[in-house]
């Protein structure tokens, strides 16, 4: 295989740091923004700094390279969702593809594909019987207008006529931090509760599976569009405080967090852990995807020692 030209955007997130060592042993270049300049960097990969508030970025890090993988962007739930907040998660996702598409613009070049994160919010923080598939409208709240206007700024590449892949990913499960460490927290002093009525969905994907996924998208050329990161089985959160709590075998279940409770330490982002709906992952069962971890149980097993 040519040594081909990777380059992630949010290469050192949780997602990007796994992504960025399954593709270099796959025998991938990799190529990393980031906005820190003084950050650790592993000699294994190429690091290019971009500021997207200032729109500075290193053009180099564009030349010649065959795929980008677009992940960065504000974290959703790393602070409260003030006025501010809100336009920074938007605009983290939408000017950093924005300043991507000039720069190749500006180089006349074409990778081989464009490869975009988005996020389930895309169906809005709601409870509802429907099980959505990718072809289900946006939600009109916060985390649906984020998501739509997210995809809008990658479907550009497209119109472009570079082929373009989104995934619409869940929560993500991951030992080495994210959602799982934040849940899990509460079961390290032998205690956990669920959170409002606890019957909310919570559409997840172990992150290898999602690593795959994003490999399966740079070396099939027919996966192209949209589609939904997220495990087959669907799982309230009931069911997954009860699943993490027979793990840490020594652990005991407290009556559920009141939604109340929540709304005043979370405030508008308690929308977000208190409403969930299923999400299906046909599309990519249809393609030929198989996955790793296709319950909870065998992803806890593999995540929680």
């Amino acid at each position: 295989m040519e040594n081909k030209i990777v380059l992630i955007t949010g290469g050192t997130g949780l997602i990007g740091s796994q992504l960025s060592k399954l593709l270099f042993d796959k025998g991938y270049q990799v190529r990393i923004l980031s906005r820190a300049k003084n950050s650790v960097q592993k000699k294994a990969y190429h690091y290019y700094h971009w500021n997207i508030e200032t729109k500075e970025i290193d053009i180099a890090a564009l030349k010649s390279v065959h795929y980008i993988i677009h992940l960065a962007g504000a974290g959703i739930a790393d602070k409260r969702w003030t006025a501010a907040r809100k336009k920074h998660i938007l605009d983290s996702r939408v000017n950093g593809a924005t300043l991507l598409l000039e720069t190749l613009k500006q180089l006349n070049h074409r990778p081989l594909k464009f490869i975009a994160a988005s996020g389930i919010g895309f169906y809005g923080a709601i409870n509802s019987p429907t099980i959505f598939t990718e072809k289900a409208p946006p939600q009109n709240d916060f985390l649906g207008n984020v998501c739509k206007t997210w995809e809008q700024s990658s479907l550009k590449f497209e119109k472009r006529g570079i082929p373009t892949s989104i995934l619409r990913t869940g929560i993500v499960l991951s030992k080495n931090g994210g959602a799982l460490k934040k849940l899990s927290q509460t079961f390290l002093f032998n205690f956990g509760t669920a959170l409002g009525d606890g019957r909310q969905y919570m559409p997840w994907i172990h992150i290898d599976d999602l690593c795959q996924l994003y490999l399966l998208a740079i070396e099939a050329p027919e996966f192209i569009g949209i589609y939904n990161a997220v495990s087959p089985e669907h799982t309230t959160n009931s069911e997954f405080t009860k699943a993490i709590t027979k793990r840490y075998k020594r652990s005991f279940l407290l009556p559920n967090t009141p939604s109340l409770v929540l709304k005043i330490v979370l405030g508008t982002m308690s929308e977000m852990v208190l409403n969930g709906a299923r999400v299906s992952p046909e599309k990519l069962i249809q393609f030929g995807f198989k996955f790793q971890y296709s319950t909870l149980k065998k992803a806890l097993e593999d995540l929680i020692k």
